[in-house]
């Protein structure tokens, strides 16, 4: 890897992530065409079913012969709806290829440097890998275990609970957090949450922020229930946005419908029960949490479920972030499959 290859693969993965949100069940990817040590274009998937970002780059450019293209994803080799990336990369006279990372369908991993290679293009991989791969972990959980990247969203007490008296506002946080829950919200395809929920707080889970892109689709809302909801008494069902009840239908189930139906990555917005149960059963990936500089007490934990049986089984996250957002904190990162360090005495 060199400083130039670094270079330009950071800006195509700047192209990459305005594509956060808009491409399920594609992955977002970005590139950038350069020759010479000058940049030529710049490209990235947009929408599912329109140029992928290779080809993108390389209509805003006439004449690519003898140039370098840097994409954060193996340009795939088959025919979808656009054709094959590598059969444009070919056509237009590209002389190296650099890419971050391989495609996570291992049915595809690999072949676009057996095509490129055997057209006597140069291919280098792994610039960027681990930010890239971050990039696109929904589809990639989507290809390897059939079910979407799961992000729980909770906001809560210092004290971890989320304990509120009738009547009261249904929110512990401030103005700015709950922007800033738009802001995620705008990265999913799905949103998750309980029939309890709907039936305390009534909530809309829509997107209203004017910072969220014109092209982003309100998610489909989805509510997991064990009894009867009446559909008739709550906005999500009436407000003319998508929403999809489940009743008594395991959540692997649910996941599974929701991967097969082109969604890579969904936010679970719930109480502690629901929280709980996908904790319980290893299905939440990601952790977002806001915390109000607040103690409730009480008994209402922002999450409950069973609980680790041991320290061993402890929740753990890794890749962690924490930032001031208005009088709030929040606290984001990646769940460790590998499980946590043992404590130190």
């Amino acid at each position: 890897m060199s400083t130039d290859d670094l270079h330009w693969m950071t800006l195509a993965l700047e192209e990459a992530k305005q594509g956060i949100g808009l491409v399920s069940p594609n992955p977002a990817v970005g590139a950038v065409i350069v020759r010479d040590g000058k940049e030529l274009a710049r490209g990235w998937h947009q929408k599912y079913g329109t140029h992928h970002a290779e080809r993108d780059a390389l209509s805003k450019v006439e004449n690519v012969k003898g140039a370098t293209i840097y994409v954060t994803l193996e340009p795939c080799s088959s025919h979808g709806n656009t054709g094959a990336c590598t059969d444009a990369l070919i056509a237009a006279g590209i002389s190296r290829v650099v890419y971050a990372i391989s495609d996570p369908n291992p049915d595809h991993a690999g072949r676009a440097d057996e095509v490129l290679r055997a057209a006597g293009i140069e291919v280098s991989s792994g610039i960027l890998e681990e930010e890239c791969r971050h990039l696109i972990r929904g589809f990639a959980m989507v290809q390897t275990e059939d079910r979407p990247w799961v992000i729980a969203k909770t906001a809560m007490s210092l004290d971890g609970k989320i304990t509120r008296p009738p009547g009261e506002s249904q929110w512990l946080t401030g103005p700015e957090a709950r922007e800033d829950v738009q802001l995620l919200r705008a990265e999913v395809d799905a949103i998750i949450t309980s029939g309890a929920t709907v039936r305390q707080d009534d909530p809309a889970l829509t997107l209203r922020s004017s910072a969220i892109s014109p092209n982003k689709e309100q998610p489909l809302r989805v509510v997991l229930t064990r009894s009867e909801i009446d559909q008739s008494a709550y906005q999500i069902f009436n407000d003319g946005h998508p929403t999809r009840l489940f009743q008594n239908i395991p959540i692997s189930e649910v996941l599974r419908t929701l991967a097969a139906e082109g969604m890579n990555t969904v936010l679970l917005e719930s109480g502690g029960d629901l929280m709980g149960a996908f904790l319980d059963e290893g299905l939440i990936d990601e952790v977002v949490i806001y915390y109000a500089p607040i103690i409730t007490g009480g008994l209402t934990p922002a999450i409950g479920g069973k609980g680790a049986a041991s320290l061993e089984e402890r929740f753990a996250l890794k890749d962690t972030t924490l930032e001031k957002v208005g009088p709030d904190l929040r606290m984001r990162g990646i769940v460790d499959r590998k499980g946590p360090k043992a404590l130190e005495r």
